[in-house]
């Protein structure tokens, strides 16, 4: 992994990749879990707030110095405001293209630039370092479903998991009581954030739904 932490967005875009689930091209395809990471990445950093259930930039100026996440705060600080669940999708493919393109620079994925139908470019994302995905996603599937308690989890690992297990990007189901338990963590620190997770998971859930009907 590059030097430094993954944000939250750029984490979910590489769990979308499985070695070991032949379906995984598909959720790797889908932008509404890497856009729902980059806002809740913002919200525990203060930057996007809850006003009556719309997502309100708190201020006009602050930036965080990741180009994602700069470039979603300043859709939302141009656009009308939107509740929570609108954002998972509005323009989320932006926030996908961008993040990959971050993560081809960190050598985390790589790019092959192709023509459709011999005319049309195109850009087709592979994984890079699959071991050290690996290690992501296990470390991900253990918060999930134990055997480490919940309040030992850091928040920012408990709303990756939470966020993952919405997306189904995991192809199981978590425990109910553990699934509670570990929004409630995501959100422990920052006001709102528990309500403003129930929200976006439940968005992210509604759009695999989607994704993977028949």
């Amino acid at each position: 992994m590059p030097n430094g932490p993954l944000t939250l967005p750029a984490r979910l875009c590489l769990l979308a990749w499985d070695a070991a689930r032949p379906a995984a091209g598909s959720a790797a395809q889908r932008p509404g879990p890497v856009r729902a990471g980059a806002l809740v990445e913002l919200a525990r950093r203060g930057l996007l707030t809850d006003d009556d259930g719309i997502v309100t930039p708190a201020d006009l100026d602050t930036s965080t110095g990741d180009a994602v996440l700069d470039g979603l705060l300043e859709l939302v600080r141009e656009s009308c405001p939107h509740p929570w669940r609108t954002w998972v999708t509005l323009r989320a493919r932006v926030t996908l293209d961008a993040v990959r393109e971050q993560l081809v620079a960190e050598g985390c994925l790589r790019a092959e630039k192709r023509r459709v139908l011999g005319v049309f470019p195109s850009v087709e994302y592979g994984l890079e370092r699959t071991a050290a995905v690996e290690v992501l996603r296990e470390e991900t599937r253990q918060v999930l479903h134990g055997p480490l308690p919940v309040a030992e989890i850091s928040e920012r690992d408990a709303a990756l998991a939470v966020l993952a297990a919405a997306a189904g990007l995991f192809g199981e189901s978590t425990p109910g009581r553990r699934a509670e338990e570990l929004a409630e963590r995501a959100g422990a620190a920052t006001p709102g954030l528990r309500g403003i997770m129930r929200e976006l998971s439940t968005a992210v859930t509604a759009g695999a739904a989607v994704a993977t009907s028949p």
